[in-house]
């Protein structure tokens, strides 16, 4: 099992995994890792559910007479743009300060997640999206509600930061892809709940504060889920807590299985990571590490720019806006939830064994075709001034094709966006590096948030057009730089950027 095995790793899931000393390393899949994964991946819950409940509750009269009764003005309006109706600042702020105060918890919790452990950083993310949850649920002004917003910024931007570093060290090599896209999946769980209780609490003059309000539920879900497991062994041998990684990677990896070469592995990393003694911020930015700077940039920026988080949190605002009814407009959320649900699945069952490249190339040419055809259905539907009724039949095309866009993000840049940084970086810029990663999704985020309402109003369908350009630059993105990583160990990650045609002539080729 120790015996050299040199170079040999390839970049397919189904061979021999090898660390960066050229060892073999055991990577069975046992109860305990599943059962980690899972909890740990429940971090997700409460990013999916916010992004799922704040589209909702913008639709919900009752909230809109009570903070933003401008919208409804609009919207009484005989003649008013479809494209227009939603077309507000403050609006826009209460959304978007979330990504905010993400933004600023995200570059904040790398030191944190590297001095506290990651399981930690998660259950403190927990505790303060709670904090946000029961502040919204009580606003009584719109101050209130912003600063609810923020401190769900700040547990998200923690958890975010966290989660899929976690996943990532805790899950076996080869099956690393799978357990990852858990976070994406719970992502995808917390929308589907939060647009079925919207529903649900459309019907109620309250409604919104329950529907706010309840976040509580997947933040407490969180932390008790959180409490029960242990740290990273890579997180507690970066800590100096030798026995506590040597237990808990026991627990893991399986009675059975000898953990010596993997728990050398990680010691010898973090002895060289101790060595250096330099500011993982700055270390990031030297030439060796320009490969992994610039994927924890594009990649969470060129997610954002496939126009998926906008469509999802603005979807129920989006259907209404192009004429459907309000219960129309959330059971069409509800569809496009489950679509994108059902489509990470299989990312789950696919990533492992056809790699992470197709799975980007594919899906990119899905939702940009997606695009296209939903920019040119809604100017056929609703005229290029935005003042036509659109029928039923335009109206079942629109949904059709965003859930045929929400199947193709579901698989490919849904999933694969936290998987990539979390697992390229060596351990002493690892939590830097995500850090970044979730700072750059959370300030795009915010930007097209601030954006996309008024970019509706002024581009009408071309805002989609917009969006499908983007896509087309990312999938070509994707196709040149980035390497198959499926099936390497996260120390031996080095080799994917030593072997490739551009990214080689940045980094040091590692003994």
């Amino acid at each position: 099992m120790t015996k050299d095995k040199g170079m040999a790793v390839g970049v397919g899931g189904h061979e021999r995994l090898i660390n960066g000393q050229g060892l073999e390393v055991e990577g069975k899949i046992t109860d305990a890792v599943v059962i980690t994964c899972i909890v740990a991946a429940s971090g997700g819950l409460i990013f999916g559910y916010d992004i799922g409940i704040s589209g909702g509750v913008t639709t919900m009269e009752p909230f809109l007479q009570k903070f933003f009764p401008s919208i409804l003005k609009n919207a009484a309006g005989a003649k008013t743009n479809v494209y227009c109706v939603y077309d507000s600042q403050v609006l826009t702020a209460f959304t978007s300060s979330l990504y905010v105060a993400g933004l600023a918890a995200s570059l904040g919790a790398s030191r944190l997640t590297a001095a506290q452990g990651r399981r930690n950083v998660m259950v403190l993310g927990g505790f303060t999206f709670l904090a946000g949850a029961a502040i919204n649920g009580g606003a009584q002004t719109i101050a209130m509600l912003i600063l609810g917003r923020i401190l769900l910024g700040f547990g998200v931007g923690f958890t975010n930061q966290a989660t899929p570093v976690y996943l990532s060290e805790v899950a076996p090599p080869k099956w690393r892809g799978a357990f990852n896209t858990g976070f994406q999946f719970f992502i995808g769980i917390g929308v589907v709940a939060a647009n079925c209780l919207n529903y649900g609490a459309a019907r109620l003059e309250w409604g919104w504060r329950l529907s706010l309000g309840l976040a509580v539920v997947p933040a407490a879900i969180m932390i008790i889920g959180a409490l029960l497991i242990s740290d990273t062994p890579s997180s507690l041998v970066e800590r100096g807590k030798l026995e506590k990684a040597k237990k808990s990677l026991a627990k893991i990896r399986g009675k059975e299985t000898d953990i010596e070469v993997e728990l050398a592995d990680l010691v010898k990393s973090s002895e060289i990571a101790k060595a250096m003694n330099r500011e993982p911020f700055l270390t990031i930015f030297e030439r060796q590490y320009r490969p992994h700077l610039v994927m924890s940039i594009a990649i969470p920026f060129f997610q954002q720019l496939s126009g998926i988080n906008i469509i999802a949190f603005y979807a129920p605002v989006l259907f209404q806006s192009l004429g459907f009814g309000n219960d129309s407009a959330l059971i069409g959320a509800i569809i496009l939830g489950l679509v994108n649900l059902a489509s990470i699945l299989v990312s789950t069952a696919v990533v492992d064994r056809y790699g992470r490249r197709l799975l980007f190339i594919e899906g990119g040419a899905q939702m940009f075709i997606c695009q296209v055809a939903v920019a040119f259905v809604v100017a056929a539907a609703a005229g290029t001034s935005g003042t036509r009724h659109i029928s039923k039949e335009y109206g079942a095309s629109i949904v059709a094709l965003m859930c045929a866009y929400a199947a193709g993000f579901g698989w490919s840049w849904g999933p694969l966006s936290w998987l990539i940084p979390s697992e390229i970086f060596p351990v002493k810029i690892r939590t830097t590096g995500q850090s970044i990663s979730v700072a750059v999704n959370f300030a795009t985020t915010f930007i097209l948030s601030q954006t996309f309402l008024t970019m509706l109003c002024h581009f009408k369908y071309g805002a989609f057009l917009f969006y499908a350009g983007w896509i087309a630059v990312m999938t070509i993105f994707i196709v040149f730089f980035m390497p198959e990583t499926k099936g390497i160990p996260m120390n031996s990650m080095h080799q994917v950027w030593e072997k490739h045609w551009f990214w080689r002539r940045f980094v040091t080729v590692q003994p």
